[in-house]
């Protein structure tokens, strides 16, 4: 169990993990260093000479690579802020990671092989980016995406958060892969359907060929490297290779993962999709 004193740093601390991370371990009464960027102590995957001064005093740590454990560079970084955490006298890494993604497989295992304990959460698509990453899309009355009639066992940010957590404040959970998805494989257009009836509206999926997508994404003032990763997930990641589900959710909480629709209904009580 974690001591009430014991410090854990949160990476990723404004993103849709990190924050919820954040969140829960304060709800606990549990002392909480954000690692982002504009925080007090700041921190940047892309500037080393931050590891460590993020690092000073902390126990724990919830490792969410920005922005994207496939970009070129994120495991040689990932090695390195491994072993600034294990000279800094930190005891056990809880990392964020990607199904499907050799890439992330490669960071995986330099959290493994760092000497201190470990888990990992490795997660698929979550069911957040339908409401955060695409709501003004979908308020619009359609989702404009290059992935065809693929499964995918989305998963809540929330659950992944409540994994977190339980690694890092419970026994039991050092040296343990939990790959995490929802209880339920859906298409994109079917989840789309789920929103539109969630809303009461009429809301489209429409697939379009990927150059298109990324044409009109870049035409639309979207970063040229945000474009790049997103065809890089649209087109591997979601290519049909992580259509199963897992039970990493219950193993780690003891309960069933929750369900699309529920979010569904939920998140269009917010008002997020019109």
């Amino acid at each position: 169990m974690t001591n009430a004193n014991e410090l854990t740093l949160v990476l990723g601390a404004t993103g849709k993990t990190g924050g919820r991370v954040a969140d829960r371990l304060t709800y606990l009464g549990l002392p909480v260093r954000k690692g982002s960027r504009s925080a007090e102590i700041p921190f940047d995957w892309a500037d080393r000479s931050t590891y460590g001064p993020a690092l000073e005093g902390v126990t724990k740590v919830y490792l969410s690579y920005q922005p994207d454990l496939c970009v070129p560079g994120a495991p040689a970084d990932v090695k390195a802020f491994a072993e600034a955490a294990k000279e800094a006298g930190v005891r056990h890494l809880v990392m964020l990671s990607g199904r499907g993604e050799p890439e992330a497989e490669e960071c995986e295992q330099a959290v493994r092989a760092s000497g201190l304990a470990w888990t990992i959460v490795r997660a698929s698509w979550f069911f957040q980016n339908f409401s955060d990453t695409f709501g003004q899309d979908l308020k619009g009355g359609e989702l404009v995406l290059p992935v065809g009639d693929v499964r995918e066992p989305f998963v809540d940010a929330d659950d992944i958060a409540e994994v977190a957590v339980a690694a890092l404040t419970e026994d039991g959970h050092a040296s343990q892969l939990y790959e995490v998805t929802g209880p339920r494989m859906l298409t994109f257009a079917q989840a789309v359907a789920e929103i539109a009836e969630a809303t009461g509206r009429e809301i489209a999926y429409v697939e379009v060929p990927g150059d298109a997508w990324a044409a009109a994404a870049l035409e639309q003032g979207l970063p040229q490297e945000v474009v790049s990763l997103l065809m890089y997930l649209f087109t591997s990641v979601l290519d049909g290779r992580n259509a199963y589900q897992t039970d990493g959710v219950k193993r780690a909480l003891g309960r069933e993962p929750a369900d699309f629709a529920d979010f569904a209904r939920r998140t269009a009580a917010t008002g997020v999709w019109g």
